[in-house]
């Protein structure tokens, strides 16, 4: 009987004039396990190679079947789960906002790449983004930093669109960007929603249906978002779990634990391992 695997690991890269980034790579064969709403804040770009993956994403239902290409951009609330019983493979790159955004610069585009199909069917770049992958499992740099190169660079070219205006409730956009930043900058406190409601100048209700609206997740579970990635970033310096719990927020480190898992589908330590295969 086929079971879930898991091979997670990091890649490290550095770009011109720039300091160090990793890039997260995940290769997977998931049947049960379900991806709860969250929110990446980096790119992820991968390919299905067996089963399909269903996923809501900016308010519509998707299918990846095999061969096909799923590109989430940055910030954008999605879920991922199996189509069958039988579940899906993929490989998954999480490449950083600033790796994909020197690249469009090089080509001489000014905006930020924003993909508007979510779902690509090309097989030639599957195939570019599968031969990436796996370079990035070895140890021959000149390729790796090739292929990365040029593999988003072909993407960025051929599906890189014009991000679509976000709709507004009323003209409450201002005042949920300045809840975003308050809990950009205070993730790891006890916030009311009073005190939130304060800082928009918003009744408490109508600051949550705006902000569902805007940002698609209500203000706690983005929070929860901001707690996640910053738990990343601790558990990618080495800091245990225990620890990243209490420093980000989280009730305790089971907390921490189940959130992390849902979300990314590793667990934090796994992920603080950096280089793993899971193989129940």
């Amino acid at each position: 009987m086929v079971q879930e695997q898991v091979k997670f690991w990091r890649f490290a890269y550095r770009e011109i004039d720039r300091s160090p980034s990793n890039i997260d790579l995940l290769h997977a064969h998931f049947i049960t396990h379900s991806f709860d709403r969250h929110i990446h804040d980096t790119y992820a770009i991968g390919v299905i190679q067996s089963g399909a993956e269903a996923f809501t994403y900016r308010g519509e239902y998707h299918v990846a079947p095999a061969g096909s290409i799923a590109v989430i951009n940055p910030g954008e609330v999605h879920t991922g789960h199996a189509v069958d019983g039988s579940g899906w493979t993929y490989r998954m790159l999480y490449p950083d906002v600033s790796l994909l955004e020197q690249t469009a610069i090089e080509l001489g585009k000014r905006n930020l790449p924003y993909f508007p199909v979510a779902v690509l069917e090309d097989r030639l770049l599957a195939e570019q983004i599968l031969k990436l992958h796996r370079s990035l499992e070895g140890e021959n740099q000149l390729e790796q930093d090739s292929r990365l190169l040029w593999t988003m660079a072909q993407l960025i070219t051929r599906y890189a669109g014009d991000r679509p205006a976000v709709p507004g409730v009323r003209s409450a956009g201002r005042s949920i960007q300045l809840v975003r930043d308050y809990l950009d900058a205070h993730y790891a406190e006890s916030i009311s929603l009073e005190q939130l409601s304060r800082i928009a100048n918003l009744s408490p209700f109508y600051l949550i249906r705006a902000f569902r609206k805007q940002v698609g997740l209500p203000p706690h579970g983005y929070q929860n978002q901001v707690r996640l990635h910053q738990a990343r970033r601790l558990l990618a310096q080495g800091e245990s779990a225990a620890i990243v719990a209490q420093t980000t927020g989280f009730a305790d480190q089971s907390h921490l634990h189940r959130l992390f898992k849902r979300m990314l589908g590793v667990t934090p330590g796994q992920y603080r391992q950096g280089n793993f295969v899971q193989d129940p």
